[in-house]
């Protein structure tokens, strides 16, 4: 059977760009595993991820909307869908490894609180040290997801994970593949995020600035394949992933737009105050009653890791999970109903 995995290896070698992370030239992972006969490193990755506790855990996370009405809002793992899709499909017009690509996508928002970004924030001041999610996701595929009682963390390989702590924020990740993936979080939540809030009735569509509908495009699916084929043009034969100068200005401007329409908008954050109050609710019961965390995370605890064993099991709450642990804690039984 290993003949498989050598095939794939070598196949990359001959078919992908000269900019593309090859699987037989990993970097490796922090603990040496034997190789797979049948999967290339960065299918095994991919793998791991696809079946983790974390990943199904996106399922109840909010992405911009807390408790929507309605079966069609995004949610952190429909979010985590999209940019996949995206990033492969740029990945394969690039001639990059589908893979590692995939891989990256999948963990990128694994680290992400209960609520959003207002989880994340107030996280972020109450913690010691701060919060910040990709930093999270890395110790969630490192550390915190358990393969069995003796492993800790998914020991994944470093190109994935170079892509996950790096898929936001200034600095590039050290790969195409994680900067394909870098783009496509921004391309994929931007125009889901209009998507929803048109739904939510928080944004009029006709508000959005011409220019940027005329560069850009009027409609969702118009707008990713815009995007997308500017990816392409702009990154073919280069070792830089990049927009046209055009597109980057009006995408900016219309990231720009919604961060004063939707993300701060009052209406579309009704409910993160509440939501806010929750999650320090449960970071500082936790801090006085670490007993009744789960075992592992207590484990942590008692081994040294206070307030960080407190900080990971609250991040890794649903939003579902965490109102009904702060009922369960604070609100009267006889109120529940």
């Amino acid at each position: 059977m290993l003949h498989l995995r050598l095939q794939q290896e070598a196949f990359e070698l001959d078919y992908l760009s000269e900019f593309a992370q090859k699987s037989g030239e990993t970097k490796g992972r922090r603990l040496f595993e034997e190789p797979c006969p049948v999967r290339t490193e960065y299918q095994r990755d991919r793998d791991r991820i696809l079946h983790s506790k974390s990943f199904r855990r996106l399922k109840h996370k909010t992405q911009v909307f807390l408790s929507p009405e309605g079966d069609h809002y995004r949610t952190r793992l429909t979010h985590t869908l999209e940019v996949s899709q995206i990033a492969r499909t740029i990945s394969r017009a690039l001639k990059l490894n589908e893979d590692l690509t995939e891989a990256i996508a999948l963990g990128h928002d694994l680290g992400h609180t209960p609520f959003g970004h207002c989880g994340e924030e107030r996280l972020n001041r109450i913690h010691p040290g701060g919060f910040d999610h990709n930093a999270q996701s890395l110790r969630v595929v490192d550390f915190l997801e358990r393969r069995n009682k003796s492993l800790l963390g998914l020991n994944l390989t470093e190109e994935v994970r170079n892509g996950i702590l790096r898929h936001s924020g200034t600095t590039l990740p050290d790969t195409l593949e994680g900067q394909v993936v870098k783009f496509c979080d921004r391309i994929a939540y931007l125009n889901h995020d209009i998507d929803d809030a048109v739904r939510a009735h928080v944004l009029n569509p006709d508000k959005i600035p011409k220019h940027i509908i005329d560069e850009i495009g009027a409609t969702h699916g118009i707008r990713i394949n815009a995007l997308i084929m500017d990816l392409v043009e702009n990154s073919v034969g280069k070792a830089r992933i990049s927009l046209s100068k055009s597109k980057e200005v009006a995408f900016l401007e219309l990231r720009t737009f919604m961060f004063e329409n939707v993300y701060h908008n009052n209406e579309a954050k009704s409910e993160e105050t509440r939501a806010e109050h929750i999650v320090e609710a449960l970071y500082h019961y936790y801090l006085e009653h670490p007993d009744q965390m789960p075992d592992e995370r207590y484990e942590d605890y008692v081994n040294g890791e206070e307030r960080e064993s407190v900080k990971d099991y609250v991040a890794s709450m649903s939003d579902r999970y965490a109102v009904n642990l702060y009922k369960d804690l604070f609100i009267p039984k006889f109120w529940h109903y």
